[in-house]
């Protein structure tokens, strides 16, 4: 995959893409990324590229030439018809599964504005998808771009090593993901449930799946009402309700 992300402030990204996973997915070449200053492209003679909003308002307002021109020298090199990815807190909220959609991609371009906000011909003629990582403000979207970005690359085929780790977490099940534990099994008296020592893999994952059900039923129980519960899932939810109520 490669992610081409247009900012004015690139040193920003540096850390978060030369780090971790991300930095061994560059060097097992799964993705690469390119930043770009788009003010760069600015024909503006003192390299402006903002300018105030038509009919008056607070802020400034980003202009459409550096972008378009930025956008257009992009694709004109790449092999494939990128997605062109506007953060903005209009956008559609971020979630995993549009995280799953972005990673069947092989071209990603992020806008990362700041000030005010975009000239709307950006939106309209430029951007493909618009998204939001939340419904707060931010100084500009570049922490967003890292999020999603950070949010795709984890799921390419072999980033995270174990192909079983992006399918169980939280979210791509439609659940909260269950408790784990690890060694010691005991920790100053703290201890780890008794199945998950049991080497029964049968119970081991019931217990899972009722874990799972509970969190999500007390901490997200919006979740449940999109999600498909069997007649396995519908029982252990009577039995959890059963618990709490007694």
């Amino acid at each position: 995959m490669q992610i081409d992300i247009l900012t004015l402030f690139p040193n920003m990204f540096e850390n978060i893409f030369n780090e971790s996973i991300m930095k061994r997915a560059q060097a097992n070449k799964q993705f690469s990324y390119n930043l770009i200053d788009f003010r760069k492209y600015t024909k503006n003679k003192h390299q402006k590229v903002d300018d105030y909003p038509y009919g008056g308002g607070a802020g400034m307002v980003l202009t459409p030439q550096p972008i378009f021109d930025a956008i257009k020298d992009i694709t004109s090199k790449s092999l494939t018809k990128p997605r062109i990815i506007l953060m903005c807190p209009q956008g559609e909220r971020f979630t995993q599964e549009k995280a799953e959609e972005l990673a069947k991609e092989d071209h990603l371009i992020f806008i990362s504005g700041h000030y005010e906000g975009y000239d709307e011909r950006i939106r309209q003629h430029l951007v493909t998808d618009e998204i939001s990582i939340g419904d707060y403000i931010l100084t500009g979207g570049e922490l967003g771009a890292m999020v999603v970005s950070d949010s795709v690359v984890r799921l390419l085929p072999g980033v995270l090593g174990n192909v079983d780790s992006a399918l169980e977490d939280s979210f791509s099940t439609g659940l909260l993901e269950h408790p784990h534990y690890t060694r010691p099994a005991d920790y100053e008296g703290l201890k780890v449930p008794e199945v998950l020592l049991s080497g029964n893999h049968a119970k081991i994952e019931e217990w899972r799946k009722k874990e799972a059900l509970k969190r999500t039923l007390n901490r997200r129980p919006d979740l449940l009402e999109s999600y498909e519960l069997s007649k396995e899932d519908k029982a252990l939810l009577d039995e959890i309700k059963s618990e709490k109520n007694n």
